[in-house]
Formats: C-alpha cells, structure tokens, sequence
C-alpha cells in the first residue's frame, strides 16, 4: 500500500517502538512508587517529559500528559472556562471537532461561543479577532495549522492581541508539531495541544502545554498525577514512545520538512500538467509541507478515495474525525467554496517515509482513475 494520510494519524516510528518495549515488558513500576522500580518509571516520565518540552521550546513543568489532542482541547477550553467568570469564548471557524464540541458543551452551560470566520483561504486575520474581543471575552482558540488545508494561522500575531486584552489564547498544534519548528514562548500563546501518533509515536497520549500563569480546573481528579492536573496513572509506554517520537522530530525536522517539500512540489507540478482542471485549495496561502487538498469538478471524492484504495493507494476526504459524513466539508464551507465542488474533495498527506516513486504511481493512478470516472460520468449521462 502507498500511506498518504499522515494527517489522520502516522505509522509508529520503529525507534520509538524501541523505546516503548522495555516499559510493556519488565520495567512495569508505578511512576508514584517510592521503590525502585517506582523511581526507574518516574525517571523515564520526567525524560520524557523533557523530551516533548523540547520539541516546543518549553519548560518541562510546562507539559501536562494527556491521552490524546481530543483530551488536551478538552482540557483547556472547559478548564479555564471552570475557572474563569462566564463570558465569552471565540474559536475559528475551521478548528477541528476536538475544540468545536466542547465549545458547543461550555454553551449549553451558558457560555456565549462567537465564532472567528477566515478568508477565502482559510486564515483568521488579526482584524477578525479584534472586531470578535469584548470584556467578556474569556478565551479565544485557533489552530497552528488546519488538518484539512494544512494552513498556518497567524498565531503569534493573535496571541498578542489577545494577551493586550487579557483573554488567555489557545492553539491546537496537533498538525503542526513535528511538521514546522514551533516554540511556545515566542508564540505567544497561554495553551498549546499536541498529540504523539501525529509525529510517529503511539496513539493514546497527548500533550497540553501551558503558561504557568493559567488557572486550569483539572478534567480528571483523583490521585494527584502531573502535579495535580490530571488524575490517573500514567500510561508509561505510550508517553516514553510520545517523548522518544519528539525528540526524533526535533532532531530530523528541517530534514522531513525538505523532503516533504520535495515531494509535495512534486506532486503539485506533475498534477498541473496531467489533470488541470484539478483545484488545489489554499494553494497560495502558507500550508503544511505535507498537504495538499484538492478536488475535481464533477467527480465525488468519496468515490475517488475508493477508487484509489481498490489500487492499494489511502488517501481521506479530510478530518478523519468526520470521514463518516456526506456532508461537505465545514472548513471549505467556511471559505466559500460551493458545495458541489467541496464534495469532490480528497486529502493527500505525506509522510517521512514516503518516496518519489509513492508520488509518481499516486499520479499514474490518479490520472487513470480520473480518467476512467470521467468516461463512466460521461457514458452515464449520455
């Protein structure tokens, strides 16, 4: 199979595989345990903690270990909002399910929820948030970098708008860790969500970081792990491999990134010239290195995908959160883009591992499929 949905989620990198195996196996001790085998798993814990506050630029007392991206959203939106006087909270009207949920659930609480739109190619502008801002404007939450598009939002430009006003900024960074150098401080940012399985480490383990100075409400109380912000023993293996996976990210960055560039390019120029009718959306806007979406007028992504699978090629329609919807996608919708053409819509997302021969036979079969749905249409329609 040629894998091209990395951003749906990444095979586990065979070095962090390495890592995990000692602490599935004999090293089984609880990180609270006072006794040796305790203190081995409480050492790997904070190393790896290490590890991930590296990769953003951050303090390691920053990194509150989480099962996921889903929970670190969670955690920030509803954990501030829990602390917080009832107001306001704004988010993009791109941002994954992940924050768009619990803002909907902090609403029915009472919260008022305004929501950010973007421009045509998906970016959230400084004078959009401005115009959103009022005294009771708590909170403001936008993406480093869409999952669908794989644009980069200006973030360190609406963080400082947001820490002159005194409303706490949060930034999911799940797409964009391991893909571009971040680093918190500079950002600008009170809370960022991160995810292992997005950067070739396991799934089930996440990251939120944040800014000392934010008052967080815990999701999960109970014995006092991570310094009281989440209860639970920790899932030892699982944040071993997560810290492994970024320190490997950080150490191959401008590495991945360069190939990816490659590839993308590749792929990108090859498509202008076998199918140019093919639109790729925000293709003139700072993206992900990865991504590329794109749609074909007249042919259904869905059938496309499929199409492409039945030739042992994966590629998505998008968030993988929604894959299980007709409906076209809610962040070309938020750009303005018609339905019909929003419904043709595929993801191709690259990873590390991939090479020019995945992107010279997704063309060829690209082409050939197009081609033979094209005809299929046609003769249909006759």
């Amino acid at each position: 199979m040629v894998y091209l949905d990395h951003n749906a989620t990444t095979p586990l990198d065979e070095r962090v595989l390495e890592a995990m195996l000692p602490y599935l196996r004999g090293r089984y001790g609880n990180p609270s345990s006072v006794y040796a085998l305790g203190r081995e798993a409480r050492a790997a814990l904070e190393q790896a903690r290490e590890q991930v506050a590296e990769l953003v630029s951050a303090h390691p007392s920053q990194v509150l270990f989480t099962s996921g991206g889903t929970e670190a959203n969670n955690s920030a939106l509803k954990g501030v909002a829990r602390r917080a006087p009832q107001g306001r909270i704004a988010i993009s009207e791109v941002e994954h399910a992940s924050v768009q949920s619990p803002a909907a659930a902090l609403a029915r609480d009472g919260w008022q929820i305004d929501t950010l739109a973007v421009d045509g190619e998906g970016i959230c502008h400084r004078e959009t948030l401005q115009q959103a801002l009022s005294e009771q404007t708590r909170m403001v939450s936008v993406m480093w970098a869409n999952n669908e598009t794989g644009v980069v939002q200006p973030v360190a430009e609406l963080a400082e708008i947001c820490r002159e006003q005194g409303v706490i900024f949060h930034t999911d960074a799940v797409q964009a860790a391991g893909k571009l150098a971040l680093d918190f401080p500079a950002s600008g940012a009170h809370l960022m969500s991160l995810s292992a399985h997005k950067l070739y480490g396991p799934k089930g383990v996440g990251a939120l970081i944040l800014d000392k100075a934010v008052d967080l409400e815990p999701l999960l109380h109970g014995g006092g792990q991570e310094r009281g912000r989440r209860g639970g023993t920790e899932n030892l293996a699982a944040i071993v491999g997560f810290g492994r996976a970024a320190e490997l990210a950080g150490i191959e960055l401008a590495e991945r990134r360069r190939h990816l560039l490659t590839l993308r390019e590749r792929f990108e120029q090859h498509l202008a010239q076998a199918l140019p009718e093919a639109v790729i959306f925000c293709r003139d806007a700072q993206r992900l290195p990865n991504t590329v979406y794109m749609a074909l007028p007249g042919l259904e992504g869905q059938t496309l995908i499929m199409a492409l699978d039945q030739q042992g090629i994966a590629v998505s329609s998008g968030s993988a959160c929604g894959s299980d919807s007709s409906e076209p996608s809610a962040v070309l919708k938020a750009m303005g883009v018609e339905s019909e053409l929003a419904l043709g819509a595929i993801r191709i997302s690259l990873g590390k591992d991939n090479t020019e021969r995945d992107i010279d036979t997704l063309c060829s079969v690209l082409v050939s499929q197009v081609k033979q749905l094209q005809s299929l249409a046609a003769a249909t329609a006759w």
